[in-house]
């Protein structure tokens, strides 16, 4: 057994995948783990992107689920992986050479535990500077970066595939480990990168997945509705007031004509587009809850 499995999911970004995988073979922990890429349904080219690599490190396996669910596409790596420790990142990540190692190090310290990191996100991987305080986070398990024992992955019954859409799924699982006992160890030194080019976060993908992560935040709310989740997902009455005033029709048209108008990436548009962001989001979990009641 190897002491760790690095599960990415991917879909169609086979560019932002080749800059993960190149940061996996600088490793220095290299030899100590093995990486499992599913692709999740991807029509670039991903699957020849990772055989190209596969020559390279005899340590990378290519799996294939058509079906585009992440949680279903992670499922699949956990039922092959072979480490004592799963360790999830995104395949928009960038990883510094002791990144595995330093997920290593936290279990043998400190486990039975979940382990997470800083994720620094990042517009241009020439500008790649040490975490700060800012990025500290308070976010018990997140798959962008994030580390447990495979057995205990398995003990607390994996990924939920009923979360078929962006969002949520790995806070679900969060929750099932936490009760488990499972303390959370936040390393400093398990940092990595989140490459997020301006050309891949336009505003027309954000709205989409903001409507796909409100859909999935009532699923959430449905299965688990506790107050913990109902102010994680937003799904409570003072917020609903909130967003009635400062995302009423009227003020969306102001925060429309923001957006156009504006320059790219001035605070100005960048709240506007925030807040109708919100809207999109609320909105779908809103109609989503609803549906449900009727």
């Amino acid at each position: 057994m190897v002491a760790a499995t690095v599960i990415i999911a991917t879909r169609n970004r086979a560019a932002l995948l080749k800059n993960c995988l190149d940061s996996l073979r600088e490793q220095s922990a290299r030899g100590q783990f093995e990486i499992i890429v599913v692709d999740n349904g991807s029509s670039d080219e991903t699957s020849s992107v990772v055989a190209s690599y596969g020559a390279m490190m005899p340590e990378l396996r290519l799996l294939q689920v058509s079906e585009p669910n992440r949680a279903k596409a992670r499922n699949a790596g956990i039922a092959t992986a072979r480490g004592k420790w799963i360790i999830f990142c995104d395949d928009d990540t960038i990883l510094p050479a002791p990144f595995v190692a330093a997920h290593l190090r936290s279990h043998e310290r400190h486990d039975p535990c979940v382990v997470t990191g800083p994720i620094i996100n990042i517009a241009d991987p020439s500008r790649m500077n040490p975490p700060e305080a800012r990025h500290y986070s308070r976010a018990y398990f997140c798959t962008c970066n994030a580390s447990v024992a495979t057995a205990d992955v398995v003990r607390a019954g994996g990924f939920d595939e009923q979360y078929d859409l962006y969002g949520w799924e790995d806070t679900d699982l969060g929750i099932r480990l936490r009760s488990l006992g499972l303390p959370r160890i936040f390393d400093w030194q398990a940092y990595l990168y989140h490459h997020k080019p301006a050309a891949a976060d336009s505003y027309a993908r954000r709205r989409t997945l903001a409507i796909e992560k409100g859909n999935m935040a009532a699923r959430f709310v449905r299965k688990a509705p506790t107050w913990p989740v109902k102010l994680a997902t937003g799904a409570y009455a003072a917020n609903f007031i909130r967003a009635a005033v400062v995302n009423a029709p009227p003020m969306r048209k102001v925060y429309e004509r923001i957006v156009q108008s504006q320059t790219k990436g001035s605070a100005l548009q960048t709240l506007a587009t925030e807040a109708l962001l919100d809207a999109a989001y609320l909105d779908a979990l809103k109609a989503a809850l609803r549906a449900t009641r009727d």
